[in-house]
């Protein structure tokens, strides 16, 4: 059943044809905005179909039952064929970029983290220098990629679906310089959601940032076997320490976790050490994680969830997220991922 639409916005048809070797499949064809999904089909004969109104450049995505990749595209109007066999797509040229972006910017990503995440422990330490190596190429890579798309494309919505992706390489005022140019994408739902969105946070995080500079706060929770342990038993020790905020359910966090693992297993043995601190509910996916995403640091919890110790003296109020400590136990740095993580731990280290 269609989702209700939203009253006043511009409505345009959408006709989605699609083909799947999958037969019986359930397919849903969401809305990216709001996370909502807006019609459902099952795949009969290696076919499915969706008709109907959305809003004019509504991003859309068509996503298998039991995927993690969904096939996207803007309602622009024109008729889609998606083939979800191979995750292309046939419509107008700008959808048709769209996907070829898509698909060059993420694909490389999600095969380099599958590829980690199967090594063994012993694999993965003896290529710790070259698995760091081709992540800092990776990102490197997206972060071209995304930013000669914000330029090539500021008269099509395009750019509105990678934002997310612009922020986290170039950061908050690299985008408001863009948009104070007013390019096409800027009045896309998205955009004003996603800067709606910052500024809200933006005052939390002057909150948090007031720890930087000062001395870490002691905490004490129980490690995987039940034994309590203070976080000044690891930190302010003559290492560099991250505490690590995180949890089992979190999928930010285990995508997160390759580039975490990389960094460990690069500048560990240089003076470097992880505190884990899970804002986990129940100890059994807790520890699951910890073994499946082969995580060799010190790991805590008082499995409370949001109601952690932690999350009250150092106002986590999303993860992943994380302290840099320095060998003194002064806080330095918070939110360090992906490239930046390796940044930072290059100028400590080399």
């Amino acid at each position: 059943m269609m989702a209700a639409l939203p009253v006043g916005a511009q409505q345009v048809k959408y006709t989605i044809n699609g083909i799947s070797k999958n037969n019986g499949t359930e397919v849903y064809l969401m809305d990216r905005l709001t996370r909502q999904a807006l019609d459902t089909a099952v795949v009969a004969d290696g076919k499915f179909s969706f008709s109907g109104q959305a809003e004019k450049d509504a991003l859309m995505a068509v996503l298998p039952n039991n995927s993690d990749w969904a096939t996207v595209f803007f309602n622009d109007g024109t008729p889609i064929n998606i083939n979800l066999n191979d995750s292309t797509l046939k419509g107008s040229p700008m959808n048709e970029r769209f996907v070829a972006y898509d698909l060059d910017i993420n694909v490389p990503q999600g095969v380099l983290m599958k590829k980690i995440q199967n090594m063994s422990q012993q694999e993965r330490e003896s290529k710790a220098l070259e698995l760091s190596a081709q992540l800092v190429a990776v990102m490197t890579s997206m972060s071209q990629k995304v930013e000669k798309i914000f330029k090539e494309e500021s008269m099509t919505p395009i750019p509105a679906a990678f934002i997310d992706e612009y922020l986290q390489f170039h950061g908050l005022e690299n985008l408001d310089s863009l948009l104070k140019e007013k390019p096409a994408y800027a009045n896309h739902p998205l955009v004003k959601d996603k800067m709606k969105e910052i500024s809200q946070r933006m005052a939390q995080e002057n909150a948090k940032t007031a720890f930087i500079g000062q001395q870490f706060t002691d905490l004490e929770e129980a490690d995987v076997d039940g034994n309590m342990h203070k976080l000044s038993e690891y930190v302010g020790k003559g290492h560099w320490v991250l505490v690590d905020f995180w949890a089992s359910w979190c999928g930010p966090c285990r995508q997160e976790m390759p580039n975490v693992v990389a960094s460990y297993e690069k500048y560990h043995d240089k003076g470097f050490d992880i505190v884990g601190l899970s804002f986990d509910n129940k100890k059994e996916p807790w520890v699951k994680a910890i073994a499946d995403l082969k995580m060799p640091w010190v790991h805590l919890s008082d499995l409370k969830g949001w109601q952690t110790v932690a999350s009250g003296i150092y106002r986590v109020n999303s993860i992943p997220d994380n302290l840099l400590i320095d060998p003194q136990g002064k806080i330095v740095a918070r939110g360090l991922r992906a490239a930046g993580l390796h940044a930072k731990l290059k100028e400590i280290f080399e």
